[in-house]
């Protein structure tokens, strides 16, 4: 069975809590309206093209490829990945369904939309805003891929994927920078735990 790199994945963790901490840090340093603002400067229409398409690397749908790539190539991690579809769903939706239930997008709080950039053609929601499940995806894949590519490559690569997709959701209007901290976080919890769990079922074979 080919290792997981179990060093990458804590460097890959290290880096997205540190990043995580910073921005919600500074959400309630500054303000999260206030700070949401700063960061969603218009930057251009190239950037607004370029987000518009990005912000879908981090929908549900991007873990088909994902799966089908560990399925033929890493089927011995099956359950590594399993466990972060599973995880990152349930640690993104249970709070913004449940916990944090109605909880205001940045155009809804904001009432001066003058002072938000919104590209143009992109459904706005509303409500249930924390946390970033984009996010939580974006930096679920990124720890995952830690784990299952043992070269130091993958670590800048993944995580400009992750800031990318996570920049998107507060340059699109989607999320505060909180709900987008609040997703690295979560994409953390997620793959800790899917490993625990592949460990264990691991330790399970050899025994029977």
């Amino acid at each position: 069975m080919q290792e997981l790199s179990i060093k990458n994945f804590k460097i890959g963790a290290l880096v997205t809590a540190v990043s995580g901490i910073l921005l919600i840090g500074l959400s309630f340093l500054l303000g999260k309206a206030d700070f949401f603002l700063l960061l969603n400067a218009n930057l251009g229409t190239i950037a607004d093209t370029a987000f518009k398409y990005i912000t879908y690397l981090g929908d549900g749908a991007i873990w088909i490829p994902i799966a089908v790539y560990i399925l033929f190539f890493r089927k011995k991690q099956t359950i590594l990945l399993l466990g972060s579809i599973v995880y990152s769903t349930l640690f993104a939706q249970i709070p913004k369904q449940f916990l944090f239930n109605g909880e205001p997008r940045p155009t809804k709080l904001i009432t001066d939309w003058s002072s938000i950039h919104i590209v143009p053609g992109v459904f706005l929601n509303s409500v249930d805003s924390f946390p970033s499940g984009h996010t939580t995806t974006a930096s679920s894949i990124f720890l995952l891929f830690c784990l299952l590519i043992p070269k130091k490559w993958i670590i800048p690569v993944g995580c400009l994927y992750m800031y990318l997709v996570a920049y998107s959701r507060i340059y699109l209007a989607q999320h505060f920078p909180l709900d987008v901290g609040a997703g690295m976080i979560c994409g953390i919890i997620t793959v800790y735990f899917s490993l625990r769990l592949q460990e264990w079922r691991d330790q399970y074979s050899v025994k029977h």
